[in-house]
C-alpha cells in the first residue's frame, strides 16, 4: 500500500495540491490501489505554526513515506527572517534528510501551447526533454568556501567545485535508466576542456555507459555549446545529464522553451525517498483567488506514479488527459490566449478528472 506525505505548503500550493490529490485518488480507484495519505506543514505555514520551516516530526513522516507530494513554499511575509529560518530552508532540509541527489525537470512543449514559447513554433514543436541534475554535491556544497578581507580595499570570495566517482555514478545511472523508458539517449554536459572535476565527470559517465548502458546512445557536450544547441535544436534532446550548477542553468533554459512555469513539474529523488513538486512558486499575489494553474502539480503527481510506484500506464493516462484538455482549448489565466476558454483552478482540475 503506497504511503504518501502530502505537504501543500504556502500560497497557491494549497489549492493546486488539493486538485492533484483528488486526481490521485481517482487513479487509485481505477487501478485498484489504495494510497495511504498523511499531511504536514513545511515552509511559511510551519514557521507560523511551529516557529521553524520544518519540524522533526514532519521529517520523520517523510522518511517513513514512499514519496512526498509538495505544493510550494515561501512568500514576502517571511522574507525578512534570518537565513536559517526562511521557508526555503525547510525544503533544503527535507532534501538533505531524504538524500535526494537527483533533480528531474521535464520540459514538454504541448502542441496546443507551442505559440506560447518565445521561440518559433517550428523550433519548439515536439520538444520533450528530461533534465537530470545532480542536486547535493558540486560547487553549491563544496568545501572550502567563504570570503576573506585581503586589505582595506581588496576582498576575496571562493567556492569549491568537486565531485567523487560515486556521486557522479549514482546520478548518471539514474539518467541512463530514465532514458531507457524514453527515447534511449543521454546528453552529458560538462566543461572537461577547462575543469579537472569535469574530466572526472566525463570519464565516469563514459565508463558507466560502456559497462552497463551501451544500449543507450550517449553524447557529450560542453556546457556553453549545450546552452546554444538547446535553443538551436531543442527537439533533438532526450535526457540531459548535468552537475549541480550546470543543471541549474540548463533546466531553467529548457523550462523557458515551454512558455509557462505553471506547466512544469519536477522531482527530487534519491535512495531514501522522493519529493515531487511543481516548479512554480507560491504566488501569494493570486493565492485564494481560484485562478492558479494546477497542471504543474498534477504532472508532478504523474511523475510520482511513474518514478516512485512504477505506474507508467497510470502516469501516461494523466499526462494524456492534460494534453486532451489543452487541445480542447481550455486555459487558466497564465496560459490564456484569445479564442480559448478561460477556466479557474477547480474547473481545470475537473476537466482533467473528466478525461480520466
Amino acid at each position: 500500500m503506497p504511503k504518501i506525505l502530502v505537504v501543500p505548503g504556502d500560497g497557491i500550493g494549497v489549492e493546486v495540491t488539493e486538485i492533484s490529490v483528488s486526481i490521485l485518488k481517482t487513479v487509485g480507484e481505477k487501478s485498484g490501489i489504495e494510497f495511504t495519505l498523511e499531511s504536514d506543514l513545511l515552509g511559511g505555514c510551519s514557521i507560523d505554526a511551529h516557529g521553524v520551516p520544518v519540524t522533526e516530526e514532519a521529517i520523520e513522516k517523510a522518511k517513513k513515506s514512499d514519496a512526498v507530494l509538495l505544493g510550494a513554499v515561501g512568500g514576502p511575509k517571511w522574507e525578512n527572517l534570518e537565513h536559517h529560518l526562511k521557508p526555503e530552508r525547510g525544503l533544503l532540509e527535507l532534501r538533505k534528510q531524504l538524500d535526494t541527489f537527483a533533480n528531474l525537470r521535464p520540459a514538454v512543449v504541448y502542441a496546443a501551447l507551442a505559440d506560447a514559447s518565445t521561440l518559433k513554433r517550428e523550433v519548439v514543436e515536439g520538444v520533450d526533454i528530461m533534465v537530470v541534475r545532480e542536486l547535493t554535491s558540486g560547487i553549491y556544497f563544496g568545501h572550502p568556501r567563504g570570503a576573506e578581507q585581503l586589505g582595506e580595499e581588496e576582498s576575496k570570495a571562493f567556492n569549491t567545485l568537486s565531485y567523487t566517482t560515486s556521486e557522479i555514478e549514482r546520478v548518471a545511472k539514474m539518467a541512463f535508466e530514465i532514458a531507457r523508458k524514453r527515447r534511449n539517449k543521454v546528453t552529458s554536459i560538462d566543461k572537461s576542456n577547462v575543469l579537472e572535476s569535469m574530466v572526472l565527470w566525463r570519464d565516469t559517465v563514459t565508463e558507466l555507459h560502456d559497462r552497463h548502458f551501451s544500449d543507450v546512445t550517449l553524447e557529450h557536450l560542453y556546457v556553453d555549446n549545450a546552452a546554444m544547441q538547446l535553443i538551436r535544436r531543442p527537439a533533438d534532446f532526450d535526457v540531459m545529464l548535468a552537475g549541480n550548477m550546470f543543471g541549474d542553468i540548463i533546466s531553467d533554459e529548457a523550462a523557458q522553451l515551454t512558455g509557462s512555469l505553471g506547466m512544469l513539474p519536477s522531482a527530487s529523488v534519491g535512495n531514501k525517498g522522493a519529493i515531487y513538486e511543481p516548479v512554480h512558486g507560491s504566488a501569494p499575489d493570486i493565492a485564494g483567488q481560484g485562478i492558479a494553474n494546477p497542471i504543474a502539480s498534477i504532472l508532478s503527481m504523474a511523475m510520482m506514479l511513474r518514478y516512485s510506484f512504477d505506474m507508467d500506464g497510470a502516469a501516461t493516462q494523466v499526462e494524456e488527459a492534460v494534453r486532451k484538455v489543452l487541445d480542447d482549448g481550455y486555459r487558466t489565466s497564465d496560459i490564456h490566449e484569445e479564442g480559448k476558454t478561460r477556466v479557474g483552478t477547480e474547473e481545470m482540475g475537473s476537466l482533467i478528472l473528466g478525461e480520466l
